[in-house]
Order: structure tokens, then sequence, then C-alpha cells
């Protein structure tokens, strides 16, 4: 049988069935398009006391060929009351299809009774796309512990870069070497998790933003999972991941079937700013994705969100008050956030009761509405259709609705899992749960004029069980089938996935959301870490950044509005503060500040992401480059790019020095120019700590790409924790 090779956008994978099972001989740089050679040259010698056969990394490793690593495939048939039996699938080749750079490999086993299908997409900006379908072929039940997607790293892949955290510290690095044995990220929140790696990437020593090679993966699974490496005694590697069971959650009866999530995976060979680009070319790619408005989608709004702004105090003079204010600043979008239903005064009553409350809303949500969308402004409103308070209507009627891990509801002696910000679970897997959840999200939508959803999800999903078992998978399913219906009901409408801020992202929930939010923490400084790294997979256009008060609400950290504003540019825009205290200079900066991000929200949402790797660790350079070919040069009089310098700690050295500006196009000339903040801002004379500016800050710099790129430009003495816009001009 022929080999397979997929190749696009500088990555070619390779696909060897020789042995018999597909072998993933070659994923990483593109090898051309000449004729491959006979791949039985690639024959590995053997050593002593070994196995006495060349063993294959499969597609789908497997005992039955000598892998001594983490199989893909790990389950058991029950018959005859007898569970155990085919413990160990022979899977081979059946057949194989190819249709440009998709391919369905299907493997068998007709002694198991099993077989896989693996579908692979090589997407045309590099990211692959890799899932399997295990089917039971045989007459009896098998029980599925475990079905993973995994990958072959090369050699010279040295170095492990996951990421990690908790609530209000999402998604930070870590890096370890790479180790003979097996490196294991579990996640068994019920939902992505706070400390979930959004990446798992193995590369070259020393990779950075933009140099070395990077091999990564992404599951895109919104349950229980994990994320591994796992180095083998013969030198090879292996990166991916698989959804977590529960106990017997998956039996496959006679002829049933079971999918992987998706596997996403890229590899570059200019560091991380390389695979950034592969999962944005994917996500751009997508017909239904929020495009930027050069797209023709509309671009994205600046966000108003009530709830730093009154939390639980929900009255109308109030909201209106602050309708008026946000819409003379500019927004587009305003949100009202928790506290406006049944019983809903403080946050351990009322989930579950999804009707608006006649005592706060006499006349419904139409009066406040009608004064949001009569300001030019688009209204939206806060939820949580998936969690359920002890106290409240729906939890009186329906105790059998609460997920615990009883067969029987608290009400006849189950037990429930501990609370969780005073809530519990509701039962999607109950049909009934379900049909009245997506009734009252659905009545909420047909019967006010809401044009966005900020759907959040406040607990993690512990014992998680329906009808006294383990569902989290199942969990999982029917709360993608609500997005699903609810979307194909009003398709106009937009939806934020939050979950306790960013403990649900992955690429699962976001073929169903337009937006996340990235952190419930809104300080700055710690926004810029955060938002860096969600920004290795998520284009900005789909993150929440937002504005919050002077002080922070989860740090009690206190910034400037420059520091604030210029973080939450580089995402979806927004506000959530109080914006009627802002007044005199200060709102004069606020609004002036809504204008560049409008000015340049389609360069923002379309550009290529560019982090520069800076040798002082106290300062960041990040931006986003306008888009195009690689020989293509930008209009003249357009802005080409738009970069933030960030000053995060005090620096060792007393100069800034020459900062190096990459990813411009190196033939083209540019004007470089301070935009923000400048003299006039309320905030500017805290910016710098210098008794003079470098020479070009004041009138700005004209210098070509390549200059910028290798030369640089003496950076101004930012004072820790500021930071300064930089625009680049194509002339």
């Amino acid at each position: 049988m022929d080999s397979l090779h997929l190749r696009t956008a500088g990555t070619s994978l390779v696909i060897s069935f020789d042995s018999g099972e597909a072998e993933i001989i070659h994923w990483g740089a593109d090898l051309g398009d000449a004729p491959l050679p006979d791949l039985a040259i690639l024959g590995e010698p053997i050593p002593h006391s070994a196995i006495d056969a060349t063993v294959p990394a499969g597609l789908l490793p497997q005992a039955s060929s000598s892998w001594r690593g983490r199989p893909a495939l790990r389950g058991h048939r029950v018959a005859d009351g007898v569970s155990g039996l085919d413990f160990s699938a022979r899977l081979r080749v059946v057949t194989t299809t190819a249709e440009g750079n998709s391919a369905a490999i299907v493997q068998s086993d007709p002694e198991a009774g099993l077989s896989v299908l693996s579908s692979v997409t090589l997407h045309d900006g590099g990211l692959l796309e890799l899932r399997h379908t295990v089917t039971n072929d045989g007459t009896t039940p098998y029980q599925l512990d475990e079905l993973a997607t995994v990958l072959p790293v090369a050699p010279d892949a040295v170095e492990l870069l996951d990421l990690t955290g908790r609530w209000c510290r999402e998604r930070h690095p870590q890096r370890r070497p790479i180790q003979q044995g097996t490196w294991v990220r579990t996640g068994r929140h019920g939902r992505t998790g706070h400390d979930s790696s959004l990446l798992f990437a193995a590369g070259t020593a020393g990779f950075g933003n933009r140099h070395g090679k990077v091999w990564a993966t992404h599951l895109a699974w919104s349950g229980n999972h994990e994320q591994f490496a796992d180095s083998i005694g013969d030198g090879r590697t292996m990166i991916g991941g698989s959804e977590l069971l529960g106990p017997a959650e998956v039996i496959l009866q006679p002829g049933a079937s079971y999918t992987t999530p998706a596997l996403f995976a890229a590899y570059s060979d200019r560091g991380l700013d390389g695979i950034s680009e592969a999962f944005y070319s994917w996500f751009r790619s997508r017909p239904h994705h929020v495009l930027p408005a050069a797209g023709g989608g509309k671009p994205r709004p600046v966000v108003l969100n009530t709830w730093e702004a009154v939390y639980f105090d929900h009255n109308l003079p109030t909201l209106i008050e602050l309708a008026d204010s946000a819409a003379e600043l500019g927004v587009e979008r305003f949100v009202l956030d928790d506290g406006w239903f049944r019983g809903r005064r403080h946050d351990n009553a009322g989930l579950g009761d999804w009707y608006v409350d006649e005592a706060l809303w006499p006349d419904g949500f139409t009066p406040l509405i009608d004064a949001v969308t009569s300001r030019g402004m688009e209204f939206g409103l806060w939820v949580e259709p998936e969690m359920i308070n002890l106290d409240s209507d729906i939890a009186r009627a329906h105790p059998e609705w609460i997920v615990g891990p009883a067969a029987i509801s608290h009400k006849d002696g189950g037990r429930l899992p501990i609370e969780w910000r005073n809530q519990h679970v509701i039962d999607l897997v109950n049909p009934e749960a379900w049909q009245y959840i997506f009734d009252r999200v659905d009545a909420l939508l047909r019967e006010n004029n809401i044009s966005y959803l900020k759907w959040d999800q406040n607990r993690d999903l512990l014992e998680h069980g329906h009808a006294g078992r383990s569902s989290v998978h199942e969990q999982t399913l029917a709360a993608y089938r609500l997005f699903d219906e609810l979307k194909k009901a009003h398709p106009g409408v937009e939806i934020e996935s939050c979950s306790s801020g960013g403990a649900r992202v992955d690429l699962g929930i976001l073929e169903r959301t337009d937006r996340i939010w990235a952190s419930d923490c809104n300080d700055a400084l710690e926004r810029q870490t955060i938002q860096r790294w969600t920004g290795l997979v998520v284009p900005p256009e789909l993150v929440g950044g937002h504005v919050g008060p002077t002080t922070s609400h989860t740090t009690a950290r206190t910034h400037d509005l420059s520091f604030r504003a210029i973080t939450a540019l580089f995402g979806h825009f927004g506000m959530e503060w109080d914006v009627r205290e802002v007044q005199g200079a200060q709102r004069d900066e606020l609004k002036r500040f809504i204008g560049l991000y409008k000015e340049h929200r389609d360069l923002i949402h379309s550009g290529r992401m560019v982090r520069a790797d800076v040798a002082d660790g106290s300062l960041l350079l990040h931006g986003v480059v306008a888009s195009g070919t690689d020989s293509a040069r930008p209009a003249q009089g357009t802005t080409a790019a738009l970069f933030a310098l960030v000053s995060t700690r005090t620096a060792f050295a007393e100069q800034t020095g020459r900062i190096t500006i990459p990813g411009l196009e190196p033939e083209s000339t540019y004007r470089v120019e301070a935009v923000f903040p400048t003299p006039g801002d309320a905030d500017y004379a805290h910016t710098y700590t210098q008794v003079r500016p470098p020479s070009w800050l004041a009138d700005g710099a004209v210098a070509g790409g390549r200059f910028l790129a290798e030369v640089g430009l003496p950076m101004p003495i930012l004072n820790p924790e500021h930071a300064l816009v930089l625009r680049f001009t194509a002339l």
C-alpha cells in the first residue's frame, strides 16, 4: 500500500503502511513535492535484549506491535459475565482513502471485534486535525477505558512547555526537559479547568516566540481529559491527549461507536508565533467565525459589562444612567450581568429559575432594553444555565434534576457533592431537565431583544453522576447540544463562554461560542500574562479583555488607565467599570482610547500576532502586523502594524536600550509613532522615569523594516506596570 503524504503551509505529514498498521513517519518541515524514497530505508536496527522486530510508532500505538509506551486504545470485552476479554487489539489497515489534504484510514481486528476509523486533515494554514472512531463489531459489549490521539515528535524536541494556573491566574507557562517517562497533565474538573494546559508544546532547546522548532497539540474537549508526553526507552517521544473517562462511562453495545475529541496540532520552525499562525488561520477560515468588518462581518463591538459597576444592585434608574454614560463614551454593547432573575439578590439563591424577576422588573426587560438600544447599543444578558441553587423553585420542584453520585435524589436520602459557590449542577443528561433549560433560555431570547449571552459556568463537576453512574462525558455532550440548538434557533445571537473566568477555554466550546472570557481577573498586570498565553491558540477577536476599575476587584492592585486600556486593546475590548465615575481628563483619555480601538480593531482582529523575544525579562513587546503574502508590501499611508511595549517590573539595567521590532516587511519603509499615552492624556506624567526621552519619541521616526528588525530603536524608560502603544505606518 502506497504511503500517504499530506503537505501545506511549510508542513508535511507522511503516513506509512509498510508494517501493516498506519505509522506516522514524519510530522514536521515540508518535504517538498519530489517523490518520497522507498520508506524501507528507514528500518531501524534491532538492539540486544529487545523485541525481535522493528516496532512501529503507530497512529494507534498498541501492545500487539510490542509498543512499550502508552497505548492509544484501552478497554475490554464483557461476555457471559466475564470481563477483561479482548484486552489487547491487533489493529491492521483495511482501507485508506485520501482526497486533497484529508485522509480516512480504517484499521480492524476481526478477532477482537473492533475497528477504528482515523480521520486526518491538514488544513490550509498548516493546522493538523486528527480524531479516531472506534466501533464494536463484536456481539457482546465492549467497555472503553481510553482512546487517545497521539503524534510523534522529532528527536531534537528536548523541551516541553505547557500551561497551568488557577482562578484569576489562568494559563501561565512552565517548562521542563523531556526525559524518559511520561509527563501527564490530568484534568478532573468536569470542565476544561483553570489549570488546564491550552497547548502542549515540545521543541528544540531554548525555543522561543520567534525561534526554534516546535511541535504542539491541543485537545478540543470541555470535559475531563489528559494531555501527555510519552518518552520511551528507545528514544522516541509521542505527545497527545484523550478524554478521561469515568468508571464504565462508555460501554459500547454491539454496533455502537465512540469518537474522540479532535486533537489539533501544529508544527513550526519559527517558534511559538508560527504555532499561533496555524491556529489563527484555522479559526479565521471557519464559515461561522466572527469576522472583522474587512471580512464581511461586523467589527467586535466595544462592551460595557455591569458586574463590577453595580454587582447585584439592579435598579432601572441606575442602569439607565450607566447606559447614558456608556453610550457617550462610544460603547456599542451593554451587558446586564448576574442579579436579574427571580430570588437573585446574592450568589446563594435563584440559579435555575430563569424568569425575569417581577419584583425588580415589573415591566420586564423592555424599559432597559429600549433605553440601551435607543442609545445605539446592543443588549446582552448574563446566564448560567448549567447550574442550580438548592434555594430555587426549580430545585424544590425537581430535586431529581440535581447531579450527584447517588441513584436517588437528595430528598430521598441520596448524597450530594459538596457545594461550590453555593451551587450544584443541573443534570442535562436528564431529557426533561435539558428541555426545561432549553425552553427557558429560548423564551428569554424570543421574548426580548437580546443580541448576546454571557454564558457562565461557575463550578467544577465533582462526583458528577446520572442515575448513580459517572456522567461527565454525557453531560459535556448535552451541554454542547444545548449550545448548538440555541444557536440554531437564534443564529444572530452571540454567546460568550465564561467559566469562573477562564476555566472553559478549548476548541470544543469555541466551535459553539463567539468569544471567551479569559479570566475573572481584570488586573492589567495579571492579564498581560493571561492574555499572552491564551493568545497562543485563540485569536484576539475571540478573547474578551476589559478595563476594570482603577483598583482591581480581585487583587487590590492600582493601575493607571493607560496601562489597563493598553492591556485590553489586544483582544475584544470592553469595560467592566462604573463609567459614570470617570470624569474630566480621565474621561477624555478613555474616550480617545475607545476611538483608537475602533480605528485599529480590524487590524488587531485580522493581523499576524507577533511576540518579540526581548532579552530584558522586565519588558514585553507584542503586536499585530497586517496580513499579506511574504512579498506583499503594505499600502502607503495605512497602519501596517500596532505594537505595545510593556514594562512589568523594574529593569536590571538603567537604560532600556535598543529594542528590535520583528515581523515587519523587510523591504518596506515605516513611520513609527508613539500614539498612546501622549502628553495630553491624564496619566502621561506617570508613564516614564527619565530626564530626557529618546530622540525619536516626540516626532516619530522613519526606518526600514529590516533596520527595525536588526538594529531597532532606543526605547523610553517606562515606569513599572506602564505601557506604550506604537503605530507603524507604511510609507
